[in-house]
């Protein structure tokens, strides 16, 4: 009997394996994703994890993107090590992700919406399962890669008011330079502020017999959410896989995901110019999906494809200091929250949002005061893949590309765990919702700063101190 071990330590210059299970919470289930919980009522597509596993010589590397909301590093930690524990394949070598799709199960605590611990543990099951069938597929293959610009889709949610319109803020202040999503004041927005990143960067396997296996995919868009709430589905992420196969003619085990890039200040409501889109439920995310995946189908019959890739990885665990709320700023909090019952409220507006974040001062208080920020950079021949436990600003992931250019870079973001949005710090001073202090946003000015310098650092490891990977230039 072939065991894990006996794979790895197959002589094959290059093999893959893919693989993806069905994660779809039933009706009844919690959903996560928004500021109160909400139940399941019905179930629009299914919901899949799914593995990518790469071996060269003697790397192994397993990529597991899932179609949730986001991971707590807690629940992952022993998930991954279930998983080095079945298929021998090395912690630092596991890369897991969610997509951030808004509408599905609670593996996560988010705000209101606490863990579903049934569809949770079920989960963890899962996706040891999932990377096992995917290693026990692995067959040799050729690889290839590649990046192009789609601008379409990205649109900055952060918006600059006229002058002398004051943007909400939870806590009461009234120091915010800019509003996120401002739903309703569309009359008075002066302009959008911030960078979008338009790359939609992909790697694609195939057997040595050009059949598909694989394609993972990378595109700096927040979820897209067009549609009705309590209904599961695996937004535009799902879309895509669905249409990159069927353009392909892929065979049914064909597995394509769609990873989450830098997104933290990008989304699809383009407050701007709001109608150019279809407004029918899943409308704008098959339209989105669809042109993602027929701008990668065109160019793929050009690609180079290889068969004899080194592949490396190096990881560092970060510590980095929260903003952690004041003793007067908790018991202002405390005094906000007396007589106070979440379960009436059902939706959110001006007038509950500073509760629930006074709520967020008193869970934050209870986390220690430094985050475990955990990376990890793989080198897939000459395609550098960065993972970081939370949500990048587009202008990161750009700087990180300049970094690394000429060759091949993409961050896959809400991997291995979740530290929340992670600003410029300059962006940190304009304010707006990816700044309110919570679990949500909770790193102090400079962790942006700090994880850019040590991505680079990584990748002038793996580079054996190359000047290939150019120092950090200042983003204009």
């Amino acid at each position: 009997m072939t065991t894990s071990k006996d794979i790895l330590n197959n002589k094959e210059v290059l093999s893959a394996g893919v693989s993806l299970t069905d994660i779809t919470p039933p009706v009844g289930a919690l959903m996560n994703g928004d500021f109160f919980p909400h139940t399941i009522h019905d179930i629009h597509d299914p919901l899949y994890a799914k593995a990518t596993v790469i071996k060269s010589g003697q790397t192994c590397i397993a990529i597991v993107i899932v179609d949730t909301c986001c991971f707590a590093e807690e629940f992952l930690a022993p998930v991954r090590v279930e998983i080095n524990r079945v298929t021998a394949i090395p912690l630092t070598n596991i890369l897991i992700a969610a997509t951030h799709t808004h509408s599905g199960g609670s593996p996560t605590e988010i705000f209101l919406t606490p863990v579903d611990q049934e569809y949770a543990s079920k989960l963890a099951k899962a996706l040891v399962s999932v990377v096992a069938d995917a290693l026990a597929a692995i067959v040799p293959c050729k690889i290839a890669y590649g990046s192009i610009d789609v601008s379409d889709h990205v649109v900055s949610r952060r918006y600059r008011m006229a002058e002398g319109i004051i943007p909400f803020n939870p806590f009461g202040k009234t120091n915010d330079k800019v509003a996120t999503n401002p739903f309703g004041f569309e009359g008075v927005i002066a302009d959008s502020q911030g960078a979008v990143d338009p790359g939609l960067s992909f790697l694609a396997i195939q057997s040595l017999g050009n059949e598909w296996m694989g394609l993972v995919a990378n595109y700096s868009l927040h979820y897209v959410g067009d549609l009705p709430v309590g209904t599961v589905s695996a937004d535009y992420f799902g879309f895509f896989a669905r249409a990159i196969g069927e353009k392909l003619n892929a065979p049914e085990n064909f597995v394509a995901m769609l990873s989450n890039g830098s997104s933290g200040n990008v989304n699809i409501w383009d407050f701007l110019s709001p109608n150019r889109y279809p407004s029918g439920d899943y409308e704008k995310s098959r339209f989105i999906a669809n042109d993602l995946a027929t701008r990668i189908a065109a160019v793929l019959p050009d690609l180079e494809w290889q068969t004899d890739i080194t592949i490396a990885t190096v990881h560092r665990n970060l510590k980095i200091p929260v903003r952690m709320p004041s003793a007067s700023q908790l018991a202002k909090a405390q005094q906000k929250l007396k007589g106070v019952n979440f379960d009436r409220f059902t939706s959110f507006d001006t007038e509950n949002l500073p509760l629930v974040y006074a709520y967020e001062q008193l869970q934050l208080a209870k986390e220690p005061d430094e985050s475990n920020v955990p990376l990890q950079l793989f080198k897939v021949g000459e395609l550098f893949i960065g993972a970081v436990p939370g949500e990048l600003f587009a202008e990161t992931g750009l700087a990180l590309k300049r970094i690394f250019a000429p060759r091949n870079f993409f961050a896959i973001c809400l991997a291995n765990g979740n530290v929340g949005y992670i600003p410029p710090a300059h962006e940190m001073e304009l304010g707006g919702y990816e700044t309110w202090r919570s679990r949500a946003s909770k790193l102090i000015a400079s962790a942006e700063s700090t994880i850019v310098s040590a991505i680079e650092e990584l990748g002038l490891q793996l580079q054996e101190g190359s000047t290939a990977i150019r120092p950090r230039q200042p983003f204009s």
